[in-house]
């Protein structure tokens, strides 16, 4: 018997109508239709997650979104990161290339860490 990885993720976040902005409009991962009440389900390849809300579950009392680093492939990291400066989410990290690709690391609106990722220059 043994585990085969990761097929599923749910982060929980204080006010699901700005994570659904975020993730939605900004990143555009698509909603997945259906989903329990207070739960967003992202239609998300290859391992789908959800964003679960107050309504779903008690939140954490302190900070929510630490610990954790999700990376999301990208096509291109350097408009997508731009357009997320634009839209005054935080930049952790600013793009660059680095071991595994072009990559930048920004924070959710609840403090989640996505490091937006794909081929450096020349990889494509």
């Amino acid at each position: 018997m043994s585990t085969h990885g990761p097929d599923f993720l749910s982060l929980q976040v204080r006010d699901l109508t700005a994570a659904r902005t975020f993730y939605c409009e900004l990143l555009g991962i698509p909603a997945a239709p259906g989903g329990p009440e207070g739960v967003l389900v992202l239609d998300s390849r290859p391992i789908p997650f959800a964003l679960r809300g107050p309504e779903a579950g008690p939140v954490p009392e302190g900070a929510v979104g630490q610990g954790v680093v999700l990376w999301l492939a990208c096509d291109d990291v350097d408009a997508l990161c731009e357009r997320l400066d634009r839209a005054g989410a935080t930049i952790v990290r600013p793009v660059a290339d680095g071991p595994f690709g072009r990559a930048c690391t920004v924070a959710d609106p609840d403090g989640y860490q996505l490091t937006l990722h794909g081929a450096a220059p020349g990889q494509r």
